[in-house]
């Protein structure tokens, strides 16, 4: 059963990135064994921080949730060798009630395929001719059932030529013109004798057994015997070739395992071939694609955390199933086929909700886990300030701390005075960004939680730099940037945008892009509802 993934938004938090890993242990533990945590970007230097010190490591990086190969039911056919005869390869087209199959080099990359078409041209091309192009001995012993019977052949690897039965009405000088042939004859000792004598290349006894005298000659005849008669080993033995030399190998159109189902749709209606190899990233051969397959694709299935905005979600999203939301945010614009389930509370972190649903089902989180959660709940709270901080955050935080026996104010220290001076600016600034839709206006407003706002604005030009990029590139009306101050318990405003939208909206005067707000401490609560509610 594939994964259902738990994630949350996009450029990652400290609490996003717990919550997705707190609620699928919580899943788990219930016997859900399918859910996995998953992040849709980098994880910071301070979640990475809180990761190590309760052992555990990032979860799986996503980047679509685009419904791709590898999410098709598609076929596995045995994969052929070159080698293969074309006997064995018409049994395994027929078992396996396939149009085609893959044909590998003996690294497990892709040689050609191989149809039942394929077959069929071959086996009427075989129809005006009755020459067997060499094919190694071991391939005939295998089409005809048969064994050798002498030390030359023992001593052949591979055999061709003209094959002829003989009849016993026909006339020797006109069955053996040159050694070049394969005889196939019964019982006619005098047949055989003429044969052994020219030394042609290969004799096959059908239903026959060599005598004595006829065994002991000196030939360089290689003898076979088989159990069919000659009419069917004639037919048999050109069934010996290897598919290698019949299989189709120019202009191949392959997929791999994580092109989208939508590209393949458009490829496969450029083509008529039967079915379509699949290569893993590797490329090699893993299976076969059919326009069967493409019907009814088996979508990506995920349950959102710490956010419900498709913008702030991971790409493809809107070919994915979506299960749950879990949030903390305000209701944006996720659409579902389907009803699900939706838990969104007004508390300061999503952890604080998973915590809860912990306790509800009468579980309680390792002590490792219970750390991480406290975590992430000081984090997203900025250690109780933010106000989007309830009293429940605070007991939930302090109930957590207990179960993993550490200090929140120890936490809090190790969260918010981890150094940031040695990351780039654009690290910095897209380590907590979100994009907003409000109105008709395109925005984006990134966070820094710091203990040290004024060492962080003497990059001042260096941030409205990029951030002016940034806006450029993404045709967004507004770049935010809050350096939101622990200590100081307010944030430090940088923007690149319209001036009079950032006096209207906080009803102060910004100098030089800049301006600090005493008190602001949350994005989610007192920037974008503030800008919301002047733009709407």
């Amino acid at each position: 059963m594939d994964p259902i993934y738990v994630t949350g938004h996009r450029n990652p938090d400290t609490d996003s990135i717990v919550a997705a890993m707190a609620y699928a242990a919580l899943r788990n533990a219930l016997g859900d064994r399918e859910y996995e945590a998953a992040c849709l970007g980098h994880v910071s230097d301070e979640t990475q921080t809180v990761l190590a010190r309760f052992g555990f490591r990032p979860p799986k990086l996503i980047t679509s949730m685009h419904t791709q190969v590898h999410d098709l039911d598609y076929d596995a056919p045995p994969i052929l060798s070159t080698a293969v005869t074309v006997d064995r390869a018409w049994r395994v087209l027929q078992e396996e009630k396939t149009a085609a199959v893959p044909i590998a080099n003996e690294d497990g990359t892709l040689f050609g395929m191989l149809s039942q078409e394929d077959v069929a041209k071959y086996n009427m091309a075989q129809i005006g001719s009755s020459r067997l192009k060499s094919v190694p001995l071991f391939n005939v012993l295998s089409v005809l059932e048969g064994r050798v019977l002498n030390e030359a052949g023992e001593n052949t690897d591979t055999i061709g030529g003209e094959v002829t039965i003989a009849l016993p009405q026909s006339r020797e000088e006109l069955l053996f013109q040159n050694s070049d042939s394969i005889v196939l004859c019964g019982h006619q000792p005098d047949m055989i004798r003429r044969a052994l004598e020219m030394n042609v290349n290969c004799l096959v006894l059908c239903q026959a057994e060599l005598s004595e005298d006829l065994r002991q000659m000196d030939t360089a005849t290689c003898i076979i015997s088989t159990p069919f008669d000659a009419y069917r080993a004639a037919r048999l033995i050109f069934q010996s070739t290897p598919i290698g030399r019949i299989c189709r190998t120019d202009n191949l159109t392959c997929f791999h395992l994580d092109d989208r189902v939508d590209d393949v749709r458009e490829e496969v209606l450029k083509h008529r071939e039967p079915c379509y190899p699949i290569l893993d990233e590797y490329d090699l051969v893993v299976g076969v694609l059919t326009r069967y397959h493409l019907l009814r694709p088996r979508r990506k299935r995920v349950v959102l955390v710490d956010h419900n905005e498709a913008s702030q979600s991971v790409p493809g999203l809107e070919e994915a199933e979506i299960l749950e939301i879990i949030d903390h945010h305000r209701l944006a614009d996720i659409q579902t086929t389907n009803p699900i389930y939706v838990r969104n509370e007004p508390v300061g972190s999503t952890n604080t909700i998973i915590a809860s649903m912990f306790q509800e089902r009468g579980l309680l989180p390792s002590a490792g886990m219970a750390g991480m959660m406290a975590a992430a709940i000081i984090s997203d709270t900025v250690l109780f300030k933010s106000p989007t901080c309830t009293d429940r955050d605070k007991r939930t935080a302090e109930r957590m701390a207990r179960i993993a026996n550490v200090s929140l104010e120890e936490l809090g220290r190790d969260i918010f005075s981890a150094s940031v001076g040695h990351r780039s600016a654009e690290d910095l600034l897209f380590s907590d960004y979100k994009e907003f839709h409000i109105a008709g206006h395109d925005l984006a407003v990134a966070q820094i939680t710091c203990v040290d706002s004024p060492r962080m604005l003497e990059r001042k030009e260096e941030f409205l730099t990029l951030m002016r990029k940034t806006a450029k590139e993404r045709k967004f009306d507004m770049v935010a940037l809050m350096l939101t101050d622990v200590l100081l318990e307010g944030t430090q405003l940088l923007y690149v945008g319209d001036d009079d939208i950032i006096r209207q909206a906080f009803n102060a005067a910004p100098k030089d892009n800049i301006l600090f707000l005493p008190q602001v401490m949350s994005r989610k609560k007192q920037v974008i509802p503030t800008l919301s509610a002047l733009w709407g």
